[in-house]
């Protein structure tokens, strides 16, 4: 295979726009070969602003494109199932921004699909690549010597930060009627694990875990390993989620707040009896926010802290690096189907602590 990666893009929303689409741009590793999306007038758009000479009618149609090697997959989740199945039995390498799918009943039958030899399927994860999680995960004490984990996303969501910040193409040719296929498949296929009589707020909640809350829950699983159970779960008005994952001798408590103070309070705490190690997430929407580690550690007569970083490096891009390694160089995707299987199994356990 070519050192240059030609990839097509299906969707080309507010994630494509802000930051799938830059990054591939500025790396001579690929090449943006085709796009297509619902709006023939946002295709226009992305096609002159970055030189695209390719523009599929249909996702169909970019899917069997011969020039591809590679399909991102970056639409509304509720058409991730469909889209990934149709690229896998393409043959082509996949990366599909998270959720792979809302349900574990859509990733199951998706598992067994045949590939063929050395075939990527990626699951977009970036948190994970970020370098203070991987300084964390390095630096890390064994699990045994864990008292507990704090894990949060107390946060203001991206409207507020990227009206500042850049401008994205918002299209006015989706036909209304799509919109709204879009709201009800979505609606259904939550509603197929919440039950067709959960409330509104319990429902959101849910939506909230397979968005917002999934970053927190496979770095989560990544640093520590898969809980033994949820112990506790609620949620308030759809956008406060609280959870109490089972560890054994430990617990690990997620915060989930989306309100209106514009700050991105997310992160990861590890405590142990002489040490505590605590990183932050800022908000991806503006692009090289610092990220850190901090590790504070105290004897009988002595307590410092060493920080890592600031770091600078966009994770998305660290990300597209890994995507990159596992195509050419033949090395297994971490944030793979499997492994994002776990997350909705951890999804649907929390959600019923909801009802």
């Amino acid at each position: 295979m070519s050192a240059v990666l030609k990839v097509g893009l299906i969707g080309l929303g507010e994630v494509a726009q802000l930051m799938h689409l830059p990054l591939l741009a500025d790396d001579n590793r690929f090449k943006i070969n085709a796009i297509t999306d619902v709006s023939p007038g946002l295709v226009d758009y992305v096609a002159n602003r970055y030189g695209v000479s390719t523009r599929h009618a249909s996702a169909k149609a970019l899917i069997a494109d011969p020039e591809l090697d590679a399909v991102f997959i970056l639409t509304p989740d509720h058409l991730h199932a469909e889209l990934l199945e149709k690229a896998i039995r393409s043959g082509k390498h996949v990366f599909i921004e998270k959720p792979a799918c809302l349900t574990a009943a859509q990733l199951e039958p998706l598992l067994s699909l045949p590939k063929r030899p050395g075939q990527v399927v990626f699951v977009g994860y970036m948190r994970r690549f970020s370098r203070a999680f991987a300084e964390l995960k390095k630096r890390l004490p064994p699990l045994e010597k864990i008292r507990h984990v704090r894990v949060r996303d107390i946060i203001r969501e991206a409207p507020f930060f990227v009206a500042q910040t850049r401008n994205v193409f918002k299209p006015k040719d989706v036909p209304a009627e799509v919109i709204a296929e879009g709201r009800a498949r979505t609606q259904a296929m939550l509603r197929s694990v919440m039950g067709e009589d959960c409330p509104p707020d319990a429902l959101r909640a849910y939506q909230v875990l397979t968005g917002l809350s999934s970053h927190s829950f496979s770095a989560m699983r990544d640093l520590l390993g898969a809980p033994k159970g949820v112990r506790y779960a609620t949620q308030h008005n759809g956008e406060t989620v609280i959870a109490l994952f089972d560890y054994g001798h430990f617990t690990a408590l997620y915060e989930a707040v989306i309100d209106d103070v514009s700050r991105f309070d997310a992160g990861i705490e590890v405590l142990t009896q002489t040490q505590h190690f605590k990183m932050n997430y800022d908000t991806p929407y503006i692009r090289n926010l610092p990220t850190r580690l901090e590790i504070t550690s105290s004897t009988d007569t002595d307590t410092g802290t060493d920080v890592i970083g600031p770091i600078y490096e966009d994770p998305f891009r660290i990300e597209l690096g890994a995507f990159f390694d596992n195509v050419v160089n033949g090395l297994p995707a971490k944030t793979s189907l499997e492994d994002s299987m776990e997350d909705l199994k951890l999804f649907a356990e929390v959600g019923r602590h909801f009802r």
